[in-house]
C-alpha cells in the first residue's frame, strides 16, 4: 500500500474541512469534496491572459469585464426583440415571467419580481400588463391574505407557446459559437457572481448608500459563497 498516498489524502480531506467550517458549512459529502478538488486545481492552474482593449494602457480585467457583460445584455435584448417581432409581447420581460410562471408554478407578486431582479415599481407594471392582457390572474394567498398568488393563464400559455420557437432559437444565438464545456463554465463563473450578488440585491439597499454598505460588508458576503 502507498501510505505516503494515504497520508496525502487524509491531510487534503483535513484542509477541505476546516475550510467548509470556515464557511459555515458543516455537514459535506463526497460530492462537495470533488468539486473542492477540482476548483481548488483549476486555481492552481496557470491560465494564459487574455488580451482585452485597452489593457496594454492599463485598464483593469474589472473594467473589461463590466463592459463585456452590459455589451452581452445589449446583444441578448436586440436578439429577444426580434423574437418578439409582430406577436402580442412587448418587452422580452413579459415572456420572461411567463416562462417563470410556467417552470416554477404560482407566487406572489414580489417573489416573481424578485426572481426576475426588479425593482417592485417596474415589476408590477410588467405584472399589469400581463393581466391586462389575459396572460395571468391573481387570487389571495392562503398563508397571506394581504399578499397576492399570481398563475399563468391557458391564454398565456397559448401565447408563449405561439413564441417559444423564435425564443429557444434567440438563446441559443446569444450563446454564439461557444463549446459545450464553455457553455459549462461561463455557467459556473457566472453562478459565482449571482450568488455573490443577490443577497445584496435583495436587501433593497438605497443607491445613495449602496456602494458604501457593499464595500465595508464584502468579506461577510463572501464568506458566505460556497
Amino acid at each position: 500500500m502507498n501510505y505516503k498516498l494515504v497520508k496525502d489524502t487524509i491531510q487534503l480531506l483535513e484542509q477541505f474541512e476546516i475550510e467548509m467550517q470556515e464557511k459555515g458549512q458543516h455537514t459535506c459529502d463526497i460530492k462537495d469534496f470533488k468539486h473542492w478538488i477540482a476548483n481548488s486545481f483549476r486555481e492552481e492552474v496557470s491560465i494564459q491572459e487574455p488580451y482585452w482593449e485597452g489593457k496594454e494602457k492599463g485598464r483593469t480585467p474589472e473594467s473589461a469585464i463590466n463592459t463585456l457583460i452590459v455589451h452581452m445584455n445589449r446583444y441578448a435584448k436586440t436578439y429577444s426583440k426580434s423574437a418578439i417581432h409582430n406577436s402580442d409581447f412587448s418587452t422580452q420581460e413579459e415572456f420572461i415571467y411567463l416562462i417563470n410562471l410556467r417552470a416554477f408554478g404560482a407566487m406572489t407578486k414580489m417573489e416573481l419580481i424578485k426572481r426576475n431582479i426588479q425593482d417592485k415599481p417596474v415589476g408590477m407594471q410588467i405584472i399589469n400588463r400581463l393581466m391586462n392582457q389575459g396572460w395571468v390572474e391573481q387570487r389571495d394567498s392562503e398563508t397571506d391574505k394581504r399578499s397576492k398568488i399570481i398563475h399563468i393563464t391557458k391564454k398565456g400559455l397559448q401565447s408563449l407557446d405561439k413564441q417559444m420557437d423564435k425564443i429557444r432559437q434567440a438563446t441559443k444565438i446569444v450563446t454564439g459559437d461557444l463549446t459545450h464545456p464553455e457553455k459549462m463554465e461561463l455557467i459556473r463563473l457566472l453562478n459565482k457572481l449571482d450568488h455573490f450578488h443577490q443577497p445584496i440585491f435583495s436587501q433593497n439597499i438605497d443607491s445613495a448608500e449602496l456602494l458604501e454598505r457593499v464595500a465595508d460588508g464584502n468579506l461577510s458576503v463572501k464568506n458566505k459563497i460556497q
